[in-house]
């Protein structure tokens, strides 16, 4: 059972956010651009990573 708010309240917004700065802020950076561009990327990255965890996120153990 997938935890929606994880997905949607954290997930989803971070990789947009992460999208939008490595997009739209990187070239307007100027000298720091390629930082402002990893850290875009990363936090996009961190997003997916909670939009997995939070598919495979259960509030019960499940034990077989």
């Amino acid at each position: 059972m997938a935890s929606k708010e994880i997905c949607l309240g954290v997930g989803i917004p971070m990789m947009v956010v992460g999208a939008l700065i490595a997009l739209l802020l990187a070239p307007a950076g100027g000298e720091v651009a390629d930082t402002v561009e990893f850290v875009g990327s990363l936090i996009g990255i961190l997003g997916a990573v909670f939009f997995i965890s939070g598919l495979f996120y259960t509030p019960h153990p499940v034990m077989h």
